[in-house]
């Protein structure tokens, strides 16, 4: 399991959250896999409890199942919540793109133009890590432009179980089209074209929807 950086003032149980959440997405703790309280809390430096009220936290939203008797495990990947949490993520980057088109300020254009310029850079180089990095903060930047940054929080958790397949998607199409889609999206916020940045939205996440037989194929161990 990859251990981050505690981030100042971040309580222990915000920290253990977000650590198991970086891991479930990122695949280092795979779908199956077995959360033990005791070498987590050891792991980060933390006490069992608050370890305990993330794994509690995440198991509302399904993405960690507890078993009685057994402990609890990361869930494997139902292909109905991935698609429940891609249709959330559709609706929601639809409209906050819009609002973005409208009001999006230079500041934000410019971090957008650099974000994008770094994928392209990474893209050359066949970084997959950091494009999927760059990829998630691209869209938060959407989001910040768009005075949204509450709701990208709040919609956070439920894109776990979509997130987990973007990463699968990255890993077993090797197909970059979203970095081209990313650049697109920047030219369509700066030239306020709402209609083009919504069309946009839309290619761009059904682009997982279509990999989905070929991520099964090579990742059968982690579907249901």
């Amino acid at each position: 399991m990859h251990i981050l950086e505690r981030i100042p003032q971040e309580s222990a149980r915000d920290f253990a959250f977000r650590v198991l959440k970086e891991n479930i997405v990122s695949l280092e703790l795979k779908p199956g896999t077995l959360i033990s309280e005791n070498e987590m809390a050891m792991e980060l430096g933390v006490s069992r409890t608050p370890v305990r009220e993330a794994i509690i936290d995440l198991s509302k939203v399904s993405i960690i199942e507890t078993v009685p008797q057994r402990g609890s495990f990361v869930a494997y990947i139902d292909p109905k919540m991935v698609e429940e949490s891609r249709f959330l993520r559709k609706v929601l980057d639809k409209a906050v793109i819009e609002v973005a088109c409208d009001i999006a300020s230079k500041e934000y254009i410019d971090a957008l133009e650099e974000n994008v310029h770094l994928q392209e850079f990474y893209l050359e180089k066949s970084d997959t890590e950091k494009i999927f990095t760059l990829d998630n903060l691209f869209h938060e930047l959407i989001y910040s432009a768009a005075q949204k940054d509450i709701i990208y929080d709040m919609r956070s958790t439920m894109m776990l179980h979509f997130d987990r397949v973007r990463t699968l998607s990255v890993e077993a199409v090797k197909d970059l089209k979203i970095v081209n889609d990313h650049r697109s999206m920047l030219e369509a916020i700066k030239s306020h074209d709402k209609e083009a940045a919504v069309a946009l939205v839309e290619k761009h996440l059904n682009r997982y929807s279509f990999d989905e037989d070929r991520i099964r194929e090579e990742f059968p161990e982690y579907f249901k």
